[in-house]
């Protein structure tokens, strides 16, 4: 009796067969992903002559595609099986590289895959967000997506500079190649995990509604989701540009591998303390060091130009302060959607935490480019005031109304 004591309980054991393999699905995902988003750029300058302009409408064609299918996707994932919505999404997501491979041969061809391959994309991320919570134990829910999220992160920083090293002698058919194999692997991963049956959402009688395709009870979450994912967005678009023209040129590149470690390590202990039912709470410390972060971005420039090598330490402060900023709001900010929806609806609540971030990150690309054509400064300045609305939100509105309509 006394030696059972000790033992955890095997409803609350979090490292299972399935979480580990569906963990290692979501790492080669995102590795296969992260190859092609410093790379991509290269290839169509060197294989459609085309120039940066139009290199960024290419571009942006994956993420309109990504932002229309995910309401949708959240809806079919709560309708039909997960697994299955999650297996031929993640088909289809490694198919569209074999596009690229084999089949884009005009820039017509490669855009329409790109269309394809943000819709894929999109339904994929929402599924799979939504499995890894069906298979995790509830009273670890905080500290299995934080894990769960370190994947996307671990490849974030790894991805990128293993895609540049690819291209590096020309060959773009083996980064293509080597993104087939990593969704591959991912692929076979995913197709071995095994998830517990869930009853179909119960639909409302209306042919359309917006609570079909919407979490409607996150919504004021969204709004500061949104807020937080611009300034996020301006950072991941043109930091480093503004570090070059502040006189920072040597080793910028690593400041997204700095922001990357504190992804990681904010992550690892954000989600045991919404597992302690800290969940608002550890919303706000991040946000308010990502605050303390994105000021410092502001002020590089002119710290920079008083002195360059204070000018890098904070460049690198700030990559670091974003980093677990940002890292300890992700676990807390996807499992407050998750307690303000039945389990039934699991797939809509983290459709609309994934639509607030991409619609956000879209917006910081665009007024990031737009405010930095008058100064960089100006830019990250925005994007700190914008951060402080996002707290005075969530202070104000977010938790009193998730105090109020949360379920578990």
């Amino acid at each position: 009796m006394q030696k059972t004591q000790n033992i955890l309980p095997a409803k609350d054991r979090l490292w299972t067969r399935d979480y580990i393999f569906i963990c290692l699905a979501a790492f080669l995902l995102s590795f296969s992903f992260f190859l092609l988003v410093p790379t991509l750029p290269f290839y169509l300058r060197d294989t459609f002559g085309i120039g940066q302009s139009m290199v960024g409408v290419v571009l942006s064609c994956y993420t309109i595609a990504v932002l229309c299918v995910r309401p949708f996707s959240g809806f079919i994932a709560d309708s039909f099986p997960r697994k299955r919505v999650y297996m031929i999404a993640y088909t289809l997501f490694v198919a569209s590289f074999f596009g690229y491979l084999t089949i884009a041969s005009t820039l017509a061809i490669f855009i329409t895959l790109r269309i394809f391959h943000g819709f894929a994309f999109g339904a994929l991320t929402t599924t799979g967000n939504t499995l890894v919570i069906d298979i995790m134990p509830s009273s670890r829910r905080g500290e299995g997506l934080g894990y769960y999220g370190v994947m996307g992160n671990m490849a974030m920083a790894f991805g990128p500079m293993a895609g540049l090293f690819i291209i590096s002698s020309g060959n773009y058919d083996m980064l293509f190649l080597s993104s087939i194999i990593s969704g591959g692997l991912g692929l076979i991963f995913g197709s071995a995990v095994r998830v517990p049956r869930k009853a179909p959402a119960p639909q409302p009688n209306r042919a359309v509604s917006i609570d079909r395709f919407f979490l409607v009870e996150g919504i004021p979450a969204s709004i500061a989701f949104f807020m937080l994912a611009i300034p996020y967005g301006m950072t991941s678009s043109y930091v480093a540009l503004y570090a070059a023209q502040s006189g920072i040129t040597s080793s910028s590149g690593l400041f997204f591998t700095v922001m990357a470690l504190g992804l990681v390590s904010s992550r690892l202990n954000s989600g045991k303390r919404v597992d302690r039912g800290l969940v608002t709470q550890t919303i706000r410390a991040g946000i308010i060091v990502a605050m303390v972060g994105i000021v410092g971005e502001a002020l590089l420039s002119t710290v920079a130009a008083w002195n360059v090598t204070v000018g890098y330490v904070l460049y690198f402060a700030t990559a670091l302060l974003i980093g677990y900023g940002y890292g300890t709001m992700f676990p807390a900010y996807n499992t407050l959607f998750i307690n303000l929806a039945p389990n039934s609806r699991r797939a809509t609540a983290n459709a609309t935490y994934l639509t607030g971030w991409d619609v956000g990150i879209g917006c910081g690309m665009l007024l990031g480019g737009w405010l930095s054509e008058r100064s960089f400064a100006l830019c990250y300045a925005v994007g700190a005031v914008l951060v402080v609305l996002a707290l005075v939100w969530f202070v104000a509105r977010v938790t009193p109304h998730f105090n109020k309509h949360k379920l578990r």
